[in-house]
């Protein structure tokens, strides 16, 4: 069964959250984000102030709308894995791939434009609150799809084990992504370069991926 495309309507809906957002992000950049008000970016996206409170509560929401595509991003990951591959090993795959193609997710690029974003997104407090909601939505849906993968482990095997393991479980996962892609953007934000720093990354991903895989032993 494929995916029914988007009628006219929501079309037209996407194009107007994309217009704000690029409106707001703009302004954004070149003043800062406190320096811009509402009005102002309701005039560069040419709609009225009632119309953009439709689409965005908070100017946050403004300059983070370019992330939620990647909200569900692991959840959709593991629901399309091949048959024989296990929600880990697609995670680290997909991440992996991801660095090699210098996917700014994964904090590992360079591009002007990139980098511009990211000290925005890092270098303002609210939005740096704001992107904790994204988080968590993160893994909530990440928890959500593992919990209909059947567990190994038959001392998981209730339902109550089952939806705590599948928690605790994404939870570890996006933080772990989130902490190798803030190293990264630490790393390109004072200087290196993508490529320099590729190998190291993908070393430091492997490592990580690899503490996943075996819990919190080295601790315990």
């Amino acid at each position: 069964m494929t995916d029914t495309p988007p009628g006219l309507r929501e079309r037209k809906r996407q194009r107007t959250y994309q217009a704000i957002s690029d409106a707001a992000i703009t302004l954004f950049l070149e003043r800062g984000f406190t320096a811009v008000s509402v009005s102002e970016i309701a005039e560069a996206a040419e709609v009225s102030k009632p119309t953009l409170f439709r689409y965005f509560p908070a100017k946050e929401d403004m300059a983070l709308y370019r992330l939620a595509d990647h909200e569900d991003e692991a959840a959709r990951v593991v629901a399309a894995r091949g048959r024989d591959v296990t929600p880990l090993t697609a995670l680290e795959e997909h991440f992996l791939a991801g660095l090699a193609a210098r996917d700014p997710v994964t904090g590992l690029s360079d591009a002007p434009e990139v980098l511009a974003f990211h000290r925005l997104l890092y270098g303002t407090p609210s939005l740096v609150a704001r992107l904790q909601s994204y988080t968590a939505r993160s893994e909530e849906a990440l928890a959500a799809e593992l919990a209909t993968v059947p567990p190994s482990d038959t001392g998981h095997a209730t339902a109550g084990h089952r939806e705590l393991t599948a928690r605790l479980a994404a939870g570890q996962i996006v933080a772990t992504q989130r902490v190798l892609a803030t190293q990264n953007w630490s790393r390109i934000s004072q200087g290196a370069s993508a490529d320099s720093l590729y190998e190291p990354a993908r070393d430091a991903a492997t490592h990580a991926f690899g503490l996943l895989r075996t819990g919190l032993r080295p601790y315990a």
